[in-house]
C-alpha cells in the first residue's frame, strides 16, 4: 500500500487525568508517521468514566486545537474513541449445539449461530454485551480446537469469553464526542488498544499479561495461546496514589503529585532513608519536610494493592509463572514509577517489562510520544489501520481521504511549546488554587490485523443512540 493512499487516522483518548489526540498514517514501510499531535488536562472524568459532559467536550477542544497547533494542514473529522472504566466486565461462559447432520462438516454460519447464543447470555440490568470472543472450540469428545470449521461431529461447542459495559456510560463518551464536532469511527476497549500497541507476534504465542496503569483506573488484559483469556478493570490508579500521598503527609494535591513524578518510588527499601523533600509553607506557615522513604511506602502499598489484584485475577483463570512465559507488560503513565518492575517481580512471580509503543513508529518521531502513557492512543490508530486494510477493497468509500501534503512533517517546536504551555497553565492553575483555600478537594465529577481480527469490529453501532426504542435486556 503506497503512502499516498493511506488514510490519516485520528485516536483520542479519553481519560482521568489527560486528553490525548493522535493523527497517523503508515509509511510505504509500515510504520506509522504521526502528523499531529495534542493533549489536554482531563475535567469531567473520573475512573475513566464521562461523568461531567460539558467540561469534557471543553478538555477535547483543547486537546484537538493543539493538535491542530502542531499541524495547521490537519483537518479532524472522525476518530477511533477508546472505552475504559469499571462498568466494563467480563465472564465465562461455555455452549454448544447439537448439529442435524453430523455427516456433514461444521460450516461457518453453525459457529456464527454459537456464538450468536451467547449473546442470550442474562447480564445486569443496563449491561449491554460489547463482545462475544471464542476460545477453545470443542467437537464431540475433541477439545482445544482452534478451528472446528471442516470438522465432522455431533456436537460443537465452545468456551467463551464475553465483554460488558453500561450503555449509559459508553453513550456518555460517545455524545462528548458528537458534541465536539466529531464522529466516532469505533469504539475500542482500551486494554485491547494499549496491547496491540506494545505486544509483539511473539508475546501473543508466549502468552502475556498487559497492565495499563492509568489515572483513575488499571486495565487488565491476559493472552495465552494466540487468545485473549481476560479482561479486568481494576480500580485503582495514578490519581489514588497522588491521593493517598496527600493525605498520608498532609500536603496539597498539586505538591503530592509533583512529589511522586520526582521523588516517588515503589519499592520504599530503595529509598534512602536520610533524604528528604521541603515542601514550601502555606501562607506564610513553616515550611515542611517529608521523608523520601515515607513517600515511597505510601506509594508501594497502593501499587501492591493493584498488584494483589492482578494476582488474583491471573489465578481466576489458571494462568500463572508457569504459563504466562511473556511475563506481564506494564504501560500506562502509572508504569514510569521507578522501580515498579521489582515490585511487579516480587509480588507476581512473573517477569516484567515497560511496555512503549515504539516498534509501530517511524524514525524522528518526538520523543514525548516514547512513554507508556500514549500506548492506548497509539493502539486506536493501530484498530483504524486494521479497519482500513479489512474494508477497503470491499467498500473504498468506508474511509475519508484527509488529504495532507507529503512533504508535511509534524513540527516538533510546536509540539514541544504545546506541552510546556499545557504544564505551564496546570501550575498556574494550582497556584492560584493555593492562593485561594488550603484545601483541595479530589477531582469531582480512564502488522496487527490477526490481532484485531480476533474483536468485534463497529462496536459503535452497538451503542447508537435510539431514543424511540425501549432498552431490550
Amino acid at each position: 500500500m503506497s503512502q499516498n493512499k493511506s488514510p490519516i487516522i485520528v485516536g483520542l483518548d479519553i481519560g482521568t487525568t489527560k486528553i490525548a489526540a493522535i493523527a497517523g498514517r503508515k509509511n510505504e514501510f509500515g510504520k506509522l508517521e504521526i502528523l499531529g499531535f495534542g493533549r489536554a488536562n482531563s475535567n469531567g472524568v473520573q475512573h475513566g468514566q464521562v461523568l461531567n459532559i460539558d467540561q469534557t467536550i471543553r478538555a477535547i477542544h483543547q486537546a484537538l486545537e493543539n493538535c491542530r497547533n502542531s499541524n495547521p494542514e490537519l483537518e479532524i473529522k472522525e476518530v477511533y474513541v477508546g472505552i475504559a472504566g469499571h462498568h466494563i466486565k467480563s465472564l465465562q461462559t461455555r455452549g454448544d449445539i447439537v448439529r442435524q447432520d453430523p455427516e456433514i462438516e461444521i460450516d461457518p454460519t453453525e459457529i456464527e449461530q454459537l456464538i450468536n447464543n451467547q449473546r442470550k447470555t442474562f447480564i445486569p440490568a443496563g449491561d449491554q454485551i460489547i463482545d462475544v470472543i471464542p476460545q477453545e472450540f470443542y467437537v464431540d469428545n475433541n477439545t482445544n480446537i482452534k478451528e472446528p470449521v471442516g470438522v465432522n461431529g455431533v456436537k460443537v461447542g465452545a468456551n467463551f469469553l464475553i465483554l460488558t459495559g453500561d450503555r449509559n456510560a459508553i453513550r456518555n463518551i460517545n455524545r462528548s464526542v458528537e458534541r465536539s464536532g466529531l464522529t466516532t469511527k469505533d469504539l475500542v476497549l482500551q486494554p485491547l488498544a494499549s496491547s496491540s500497541a506494545v505486544m509483539s507476534d511473539i508475546d501473543l504465542e508466549a502468552g502475556v499479561a498487559i497492565l495499563d496503569i492509568g489515572g483513575g483506573t488499571s486495565d487488565l488484559a491476559v493472552f495465552y495461546d494466540g487468545i485473549l483469556k481476560h479482561t479486568a478493570v481494576i480500580p485503582f490508579g495514578g490519581e489514588n496514589i497522588t491521593h493517598d500521598i496527600r493525605l498520608g503527609l498532609g500536603v496539597l494535591k498539586s505538591q503530592a503529585e509533583a512529589m511522586k513524578v520526582q521523588f516517588g518510588s515503589a519499592l520504599s527499601t530503595e529509598a534512602n532513608a536520610n533524604a528528604y523533600v521541603t515542601i514550601p509553607g502555606l501562607r506564610g506557615m513553616p515550611a515542611k519536610e517529608i521523608s523520601v522513604k515515607n513517600l515511597a511506602s505510601i506509594i508501594q502499598a497502593r501499587m501492591s494493592e493493584i498488584l494483589d489484584f492482578v494476582t488474583y485475577h491471573l489465578k481466576q483463570v489458571g494462568l500463572d509463572s508457569r504459563l504466562l512465559n511473556g511475563g506481564i507488560i506494564l504501560t500506562g503513565g502509572g508504569s514510569q514509577l521507578k522501580h515498579l518492575i521489582q515490585l511487579t517481580e516480587y509480588i507476581t512471580g512473573l517477569n516484567a517489562r515497560i511496555g512503549i509503543p515504539n516498534e509501530h513508529l517511524a524514525p524522528n518521531h518526538i520523543d514525548e510520544l516514547k512513554k507508556p502513557m500514549y500506548s492506548t492512543c497509539i493502539g486506536l490508530i493501530l484498530k483504524g489501520y486494521n479497519d482500513f486494510e479489512r474494508k477497503n477493497k470491499e467498500f473504498p468509500e468506508s474511509f475519508q481521504q484527509l488529504e495532507v501534503p507529503s512533504s508535511l512533517k509534524l513540527d516538533k517546536t510546536a509540539i514541544e511549546d504545546i506541552i510546556n504551555k499545557a504544564v505551564n497553565k496546570k501550575e498556574e492553575e494550582e497556584v492560584k488554587e493555593e492562593e485561594v483555600t488550603a484545601e483541595v478537594d479530589e477531582k469531582t465529577m480512564g502488522k496487527r490485523l490477526g490481532f484485531w481480527d480476533r474483536f468485534k469490529s463497529n462496536l459503535i453501532e452497538i451503542f447508537a443512540e435510539n431514543e424511540d426504542k425501549p432498552f431490550q435486556q
